[in-house]
């Protein structure tokens, strides 16, 4: 069986049954493994900075500029619960989403949170040359994002479901990881559509 055939055959089938919520820190790969995952088990896919952004017709940095990053957290949360609610599928959030308390439980409750645990190295390497990341706008931001990364992981440790993210991997490799995770460790996420 080629690799083609075996990425498409990992992921038919399923049906879902609770909204997987990417969490993890800027660079994880969130979207990219959200949205090729939505698209592997053939549901949509929602991304919290793109529906806050939407709304508010401005970049999540735009945001953080005029109006706070605690401004910003108030809308994320209500985004967040309404996506809960409103469809099932693979909701991508930001890195900061899964710190507040009342997202990780709305998330437990209501879906399954899904840890894209990725080493600083391999976070450096994706966001060094990117300047959309407003809380990486300092005079050193590896340093920045050390320290960020330092105080978000014991929160990130608290999802559902953890799965590791290595720099080799491609993003079809890391949605067979993810669904292997969620087969693994939560059967009442997925279930094989002829069940």
């Amino acid at each position: 069986m080629s690799e083609n055939q075996h990425n498409n055959v990992v992921g038919a089938g399923f049906r879902l049954k609770k909204t997987v919520v990417m969490v993890g820190m800027m660079g994880a790969g969130k979207t990219a493994v959200g949205r090729a995952l939505a698209l592997r088990l053939g549901v949509p896919f929602l991304d919290s900075d793109a529906e806050i952004e939407s709304a508010a017709n401005m970049t999540v940095p735009e945001i953080f500029e005029r109006d706070g990053e605690p401004f910003f957290r108030n809308k994320e949360t209500q985004v967040i619960s309404r996506l809960l609610d409103e469809e099932r599928g693979i909701l991508s959030t930001g890195g900061g989403a899964f710190l507040a308390e009342e997202n990780r439980t709305n998330i437990t409750a209501r879906g399954v949170s899904v840890w894209l645990n990725a080493d600083l190295d391999l976070l450096w390497q994706r966001v060094r040359h990117k300047d959309t990341r407003p809380l990486l706008r300092t005079a050193d931001p590896r340093a920045t994002l050390c320290e960020i990364y330092d105080a978000r992981v014991p929160l990130y440790a608290l999802a559902d479901v953890t799965v590791v993210s290595l720099p080799n991997l491609s993003i079809e490799e890391m949605v067979d990881r993810v669904i292997g995770a969620l087969l693994a460790e939560r059967p009442d996420v997925l279930e094989t559509a002829d069940a």
